[in-house]
Formats: structure tokens, sequence, C-alpha cells
């Protein structure tokens, strides 16, 4: 009896002083529970659901005596056993109830995993698939429940504790505490296989295998999210939340491992694909939110973007486009511009462009070359031709 009480005062000391890097003890998400058993009786208690990241319960069970005052004459308790000689026989049998019922009273119990099998207990009195037992009747118990343990801790959401009344004639009363010890480095959620699990997402995106730096980008990329959410956030966002997230997340871990320029280049390839499928909205949409919204946009992004509004007729989207950048000199916006203005009745400055440029070369093609191909592009689009013959005529 002693020892067990020391073991309580232990461990209960234990969650005011063991506060420390590693973790802590939650004083908020405890269980503290009390429940009446009637003589015989079995019953179970739920805990409350555990935190992210516990990786260690402490219990303490406490009966209480429900019936000190009725107890305290032999006379009444006799008069309150239906059948003294179905219990035991004399009086050492009564002084034993007595001594029972005046603050000894005790109870067996075991520790459940799933509810399922705590209900079972209850209908069977069979400890079946428990993960701790106390089978000898105690009035006490106070223990450390691990993730080294039987109950598995750190995979479970709660506990389930069910009790049997060992009272052969009157009720009692159970008291359940359990406090959980969180792991300060599980409690994001973010598990290994978990984090295993959205490695393979990242490495299913599709600049991964054009990447010379994967396994930084990887890390960066799994430092940046696990960070920002816990696993639990994380798992229930939408799907177009994650899309957007993760856009933002592998922009700053492609700056911090130098190779942005391959996504972007990738992102520029797909709106070009879109295009060439028709998609063009869906292509402007791309370039508009993946480039442009983030800052990201280069000479060659406003001529893409240019004329595809050219084709859609959208001049004023085009006008408003261009105009903050009309004074640069980027060759790729400058043949933005002859578009333009060949579209609006500025013929004129169109062929001041075209003749100051028509020489210059591009990585893979020449100004000349870059130009027919648009104005072929124009007329299969239905664009109106009439001053097409002017500018072919520059070269």
């Amino acid at each position: 009896m002693k020892k067990i009480s020391l073991i309580a005062v232990l461990l209960i000391n234990t969650l005011f002083f063991a506060q420390n890097k590693l973790g802590y003890w939650d004083n908020v998400r405890i269980t503290n529970e009390t429940i009446s058993l009637r003589a015989g009786e079995k019953k179970y208690i739920k805990t409350a659901p555990f935190p992210e990241g516990t990786t260690e319960v402490v219990f303490r069970i406490t009966l209480l005596d429900d019936n000190q005052k009725i107890s305290s004459s032999l006379v009444s308790l006799l008069k309150a056993i239906p059948d003294p000689s179905g219990i035991s026989q004399g009086s050492a049998g009564a002084v034993f109830l007595v001594s029972t019922i005046a603050g000894d009273d005790t109870c067996k119990f075991g520790v459940f995993t799933t509810e399922t099998d705590a209900k079972n207990f209850v209908k069977t009195g069979k400890f079946t698939n428990a993960c701790y037992t106390q089978d000898k009747p105690v009035n006490k118990d106070a223990k450390l429940l691990s993730s080294q343990s039987n109950c598995k801790i750190d995979s479970v959401s709660q506990l389930y504790f069910a009790f049997e009344s060992n009272n052969w004639v009157m009720s009692e009363k159970v008291l359940l505490e359990v406090v959980p010890w969180v792991d300060n480095k599980l409690s994001s959620g973010w598990t290994n296989t978990r984090k295993n699990e959205l490695i393979e997402v990242l490495k299913k995106v599709d600049f991964y295998n054009s990447l010379q730096k994967k396994e930084e980008f990887v890390y960066q990329s799994l430092q940046s999210i696990t960070k920002q959410y816990t696993y639990t956030e994380y798992s229930k966002l939408l799907d177009v939340e994650k899309k957007v997230i993760l856009q933002n997340v592998f922009d700053t871990s492609l700056q911090t491992t130098g190779e942005v320029d391959k996504y972007y280049t990738i992102i520029r390839s797909k709106a070009n694909a879109l295009f060439n499928k028709g998609k063009i909205d869906e292509a402007i949409a791309l370039i508009q939110n993946d480039i442009f919204t983030k800052k990201r946009n280069k000479a060659i992004d406003y001529y893409t973007l240019a004329k595809y509004f050219i084709i859609q007729k959208k001049f004023d989207k085009v006008a408003t486009l261009l105009e903050p950048v009309q004074d640069s000199k980027e060759v790729e916006i400058q043949l933005a511009l002859a578009h333009f203005y060949m579209f609006t009745n500025k013929i004129n400055d169109a062929k001041e462009i075209h003749k100051a440029f028509k020489t210059f070369s591009f990585v893979d093609t020449t100004w000349a070359i870059q130009t027919q191909k648009d104005l072929q592009l124009f007329e299969k689009c239905g664009l109106p031709s009439d001053n097409f013959k002017k500018i072919r005529n520059i070269f």
C-alpha cells in the first residue's frame, strides 16, 4: 500500500518538474473522470484524445468510498446483505466486508486501445487484447505507459480503462486521472512515415528530374512545409490550397538551391503546350498566376502574354501589359510592341522597331524568322493582315 502511494507521489511530482526542451506534460488535455460502480458492476472510461506527439501517459486510479456513513454499524451492514451465506461464513467475513466498505474498496481493471475490446470486457469480464491489466483487486494504482509498452502510446489516439468492482455489497467510486507527455519534435504530427509520404509527393513534381540538387530541394521543401503546418493542418487543406502552398514552397526552395530558373522554364513550356492545344485562356492564367504574380516575369513573358492577348484581339490588355515597359531595351518586349503597333494603326512605329532590330539574333532563332512565324500565326488565327506585307518588305 505504501509502495503504491510512493509511486503515485513520484509520478505526480514528475508532472510539475519534468518539463524540458524535449517535451512537456499537457495539463489541458487531461482525463479526470469519476464513475460509480455497483456491487460487481463493470464499466469503462474513454480518455480524452491525446495531442499529437504523445509518447507516454501517466495514469492514477483511486477508489473512493461512497458508503462510509452507512457502513459504520455492523448491524446496518448485515441488514444490507441479502444472503450472507452466499458471501462468507461467520464474523470474520463480516469484519472483512466492514473493512472493505470503510475505505478499502478494490477493483480490477484493464487498459485497452480500442473501444470494442473495452465493451467486450464489460460483457465478459475477460481482459482479451488488454495492453495493461490489473487482475488483482487494488484500491490505488499509478503507472507510466510509454510507446515501448504494449499500449503503443505513440500510435493510438486515446485509451479505454475498464473497471470491475470487487465490492460484493455496496457501490464504490473510481477516480481516473490520465496526463499525456508530448514530445516537442513529434507534436507537429510529422512522423517519419508521414514525412516519407510527403517526400514521395515532392519527387513526383514535373521538374524534379531536371534538377541537379535533388536532395537539397526535397530537404528545403520538407522543412518549409513541416515548419509552417502541423500534419493535421496540412492534411485538412483542400487540394487547390495544397497546390498553391506547394508552388510557393517550390519557389523558395529553388531559390535556395539556385535552380529557380529551371522551374520557370518548365512553367513557360507548360503554357506553350496549353496554347498549342487551343487552351489559350489556361495558358494565359498560368503565366499570370505562376510568373507575373510571383514577380518572376522576364522579357520573354511580356512577349508571350502580349502575343496571346493579340490573338484574342484583347488589345486593351496588351496596352496595359506593355505600357509600363515600353521604354525597355529588351528585344522580346520590343518585338511585342512592334506587333501591338501594327494592329493599332501605328504601322510607322512598328516599322521603325523592325528596322532597328531586323539583324538581331536570339539564342535559337533570328528576329526576321521569329517575325515571319508570328505573322503566319496571326494569319492563321484570323487577325487583320492589311499591314503584314509592309512588315515583310522590311526583310
